[in-house]
C-alpha cells in the first residue's frame, strides 16, 4: 500500500462513519431481540472482511492486540466511572473472590476439558481455559436491561467483570510465554503481587486526580471529561509500567473518580460513555475483520464441547466454590452461573498466543471466536427468562427508568429528565407519594405532547416525562428514590424496594 493521501483519508472517513451509523442503529435491534450488541458489531466486521461482501483482507494480529488493549482501557474506564460504589461495596469481598479464586477454578476445569476431550496439549488447553474465563460486563447488562434484579446480584456481576480481566491477562501471558511455565505457586504469587500493585496505583491516582479536579478550576467545562479520561489512562500506563495490573489500575482509578463529587459529572459520564461505545464498536469490528470464516468449520465441534463444560460445569463450580462461604442464596448463584457471558476480552486475549508464536495458536483463536458467538447466542436471549424462572426478575419486563441529568452550575442544582417506561410501578403513583427528599421537586409533566405543572395529587402514568429539579446535596438520593418507586411502587421504602 502506498502513502496515505487525502483521497484515502476521505474513503476511510466515509467507511468509518457508515460503520458507526449502522452500529448505532442496530443497537435498537439488539435491545429488542435480547442479543448483546457485540454480535452485531462482529457481524459487521465479518461482512466487511475477506469472506464477506467487500473482501477486505486484514491479518495484522499484533496491531489487533495493541488496538484491543487500548479499547479495553477505554471500556474499563467507562465501566468504572459508571459503577456506583454504594451498590458494589456490600458484595466486594464476594466479587473479589469470584474474580480470583473463581477464575482459577474455571481455568482448571475448562482446561482439563480441552485437554482430555478435545485432545489439545496442556499448554494450549490451559490458554483456552484462561482466555474464556473472563466475563464481560457490557454483554451481561445489555441483556439484563429489561429485568429488574436485586442489587446484590448486579453488584457481584459488575464488580467481577471489572476485576477478573486482570488475573486472566496475567495467566494468558504466562501460559503463552515460550519455554517452561512457572509452577502454580509462583503464578499465584505473581498474580497477587500484580493485582496489589495495580490496585494501589489505581487508588492513589484516582484519589489524587479527584482531589485535584475539586480544587483546580479549569478554564472550560469541556476540559473536565478529557482530564478525567486522561487520569484513567495514566493509571493504566503507570500500573503496567510498574509491572502491576494496568487493567485493574484503570478500573479502580475510574471507580474512585466516578464516585467523587466532581464538577460537570453528567458531562463526564456522557463523554466516557460515548468513548466506550466507539471503543466497543471499533474493537468488535476489528476482531470480525481478523477472523477467517471459511477456516472455522473444523473448530465448531471443539468449541461446542469446551463451551458446554465451561457453561454447565466450570462456571457453576467456580461460582459455588467462591460464593457459598458468603452465604449467597442458591438462586443468586444459579443466575450468576448462567450470566457468565463472554465478550470482546476473550477474543482479544486469544491474540496473545498468536503474537507469542505458540503452536496451534490460530486454532485457539478460532475455537474462542466460535465459542463466544455460539454461547452468547444461547445465553444472551435466555438470561432474562432464567432470571424470572428463578424469581429474581419481576416478570414484567419493564425497561429501566430513563433519567438524564443536566447541571445547573450557578444555581448549585440539577435538572433531571425522567421518562416513565411501560410497565413501571410508578404508574398510578401521585406526585406527592413519590416522597422525594427535601430540596427536590417535580416541576413539569409532559403527557401526550402537552406539558403542565403538576399538583401533589397529580397521578403519574406510563409514558409521562417528568422534569425534576434537585439541589446538589440531594441529587443522588432523589434519583435513588425515583428508581425505588419505579421498581417497588409508592410503598417502596416501607415494604422494601423490590
Amino acid at each position: 500500500m502506498g502513502p496515505l493521501t487525502v483521497h484515502h483519508l476521505n474513503e476511510i472517513l466515509l467507511i468509518g462513519a457508515l460503520v458507526l451509523l449502522v452500529a448505532a442503529v442496530t443497537v435498537r435491534l439488539a435491545s429488542r431481540s435480547g442479543l448483546p450488541t457485540l454480535l452485531i458489531y462482529l457481524g459487521i466486521g465479518v461482512v466487511i472482511g475477506q469472506d464477506g461482501l467487500f473482501g477486505f483482507t486484514f491479518d495484522d494480529v499484533q496491531l489487533t492486540q495493541v488496538l484491543g488493549y487500548a479499547a479495553l482501557v477505554v471500556i474499563l474506564a467507562d465501566g468504572g466511572l459508571g459503577t456506583k460504589w454504594h451498590e458494589i461495596r456490600p458484595v466486594m469481598p464476594a466479587a473479589t473472590v469470584l474474580a480470583t479464586v473463581g477464575t482459577l477454578v474455571s481455568v482448571l476445569v475448562t482446561g482439563s476439558a480441552a485437554h482430555y476431550l478435545v485432545g489439545l496439549e496442556w499448554r494450549q488447553a490451559l490458554i483456552i481455559g484462561a482466555v474464556v474465563s473472563s466475563t464481560d460486563a457490557a454483554a451481561v447488562f445489555s441483556v439484563l436491561r429489561n429485568v429488574s434484579l436485586p442489587k446484590r446480584v448486579t453488584g457481584v456481576l459488575e464488580a467481577e467483570s471489572g476485576f477478573n480481566d486482570a488475573p486472566v491477562v496475567i495467566l494468558v501471558v504466562a501460559f503463552s510465554t515460550t519455554g517452561h511455565v512457572a509452577p502454580w505457586y509462583e503464578l499465584a504469587g505473581q498474580i497477587l503481587l500484580e493485582l496489589a500493585i495495580g490496585a494501589a496505583i489505581g487508588l492513589a491516582i484516582g484519589w489524587i486526580g479527584a482531589f485535584g479536579l475539586r480544587h483546580v478550576a479549569l478554564p472550560a467545562s469541556g476540559l473536565y471529561p478529557i482530564t478525567v479520561m486522561a487520569i484513567a489512562v495514566a493509571a493504566y500506563a503507570t500500573g503496567a509500567l510498574a509491572h502491576g495490573s494496568g487493567f485493574l489500575a484503570v478500573y479502580v482509578a475510574s471507580l474512585v473518580l466516578g464516585n467523587a463529587k466532581l464538577p460537570h459529572r453528567p458531562a463526564t459520564r456522557g463523554f466516557a460513555e460515548g468513548l466506550g461505545w466507539i471503543a466497543q464498536i471499533g474493537l468488535f469490528v476489528l476482531l470480525g475483520l481478523l477472523v477467517t470464516p471459511h477456516e472455522l468449520g473444523d473448530d465448531v465441534v471443539p468449541a461446542i464441547v469446551i463451551g458446554l463444560f465451561l457453561t454447565l460445569l466450570a462456571r457453576p463450580v467456580s461460582v459455588v466454590a467462591s460464593l457459598t462461604p458468603f452465604r449467597i442464596p442458591w438462586r443468586d448463584q444459579a443466575l450468576m452461573s448462567w450470566a457468565g457471558l463472554r465478550g470482546a476480552v476473550p477474543i482479544v486475549l486469544a491474540t496473545i498466543p498468536m503474537v507469542s508464536g505458540i503452536s496451534d495458536s490460530r486454532r485457539i483463536f478460532n475455537i474462542v471466536f466460535v465459542l463466544v458467538i455460539i454461547y452468547t447466542l444461547v445465553q444472551g436471549p435466555t438470561l432474562p427468562w432464567v432470571a424470572r424462572r428463578l424469581r429474581l426478575g419481576d416478570g414484567r419486563g419493564a425497561a429501566d427508568l430513563g433519567i438524564e441529568s443536566a447541571p445547573l452550575e450557578r444555581l448549585r442544582g440539577h435538572l433531571l429528565s425522567v421518562a416513565i417506561p411501560r410497565g413501571s410501578r410508578m404508574h398510578g403513583v401521585e406526585v406527592g407519594e413519590l416522597r422525594l427528599p427535601r430540596g427536590a421537586a417535580v416541576t413539569l409533566v409532559v403527557r401526550d405532547g402537552a406539558s403542565f405543572v403538576p399538583l401533589p395529587a397529580t397521578t403519574l402514568r406510563n409514558g409521562d416525562e417528568l422534569l425534576v429539579v434537585a439541589t446538589d446535596p440531594v441529587r443522588d438520593s432523589a434519583e435513588e428514590r425515583l428508581r425505588a418507586v419505579d421498581r417497588g411502587g409508592k410503598l417502596a421504602g416501607w415494604l422494601g424496594s423490590a
